[in-house]
């Protein structure tokens, strides 16, 4: 079983939909959720990468959840958002379908399924049972230090990922 961050207490998940399935991230990583700014496309990048937005002056790398997860891209809808997320590895938006709800769930997390491919699996905290089904709880340095988007990813002094 998987606990995030060591915390005893209870976990808050922001929840969202991503073809169909419902994801999370932790509270505690998301800065916000916004609607789909004006999206700046950069050339000669990987394909998870949707492009790059101004929020309050600062660039934003946008991440193509599903192209990460090895889905079709993303074609943004009248109820996708983006969820603004910051942690150790940087400050990232993250395309989604539609924002769910937020939840508070007992840890520990169940471990991601035996059957999904490694560098799916990877990028998950771990899965929880809720009476609407299961949510996948997604690791947010995990999704932001992914190989793809590993240059993404703040670096410390010694050019280091934390």
């Amino acid at each position: 079983m998987v606990s995030p961050g060591g915390s005893a207490g209870p976990l808050r998940l922001v929840c969202f939909e991503l073809r169909a399935q419902e994801l999370a991230l932790p509270i505690a990583d998301v800065r916000e959720t916004l609607p789909i700014p004006p999206i700046t496309r950069v050339f000669l990048t990987p394909a998870c990468l949707a492009g790059v937005f101004s929020l309050r002056g600062d660039i934003v790398p946008v991440i193509d959840l599903a192209a990460l997860l090895g889905l079709p891209a993303t074609a943004a809808g009248a109820d996708s958002k983006v969820v603004v997320v910051d942690c150790a590895a940087g400050v990232a938006g993250i395309v989604v379908d539609r924002l769910c709800d937020l939840r508070t769930v007992e840890p520990p997390l169940e471990p991601p399924p035996a059957n999904l491919a490694g560098e799916v699996a990877s990028l998950l905290a771990g899965v929880v049972a809720t009476p609407t089904g299961s949510v996948r709880v997604l690791d947010a340095r995990a999704v932001l230090t992914a190989p793809p988007l590993a240059a993404l990813a703040r670096t410390d002094v010694e050019g280091r990922t934390p």
